[in-house]
């Protein structure tokens, strides 16, 4: 549990797995737009990856809130 409550390994993991790969565009923000316009041809394995790629923040999240909370 000392890892999920890291600041540093979670910021870590926002910026190398949750923005991976990062050229053209931050792979998240390209399924994340091909979420808000429609999703068409999305298949199982898009929305697990955006899963994957949204759990850093997801974590972030949490820990923001944590801090917020004491």
């Amino acid at each position: 549990m000392k890892v999920l409550n890291d600041w540093k390994i979670i910021i870590l993991l926002c910026l190398i797995l949750g923005l991976a790969p990062f050229f053209p565009e931050p792979h998240l923000l390209g399924k994340l737009r091909w979420i808000s316009g429609g999703a068409k041809g999305m298949v199982a394995k898009d929305y697990f990856d955006v899963v994957l790629h949204g759990f850093p923040f997801v974590l972030l999240i949490r820990l923001i809130i944590l801090k917020i909370k004491k």
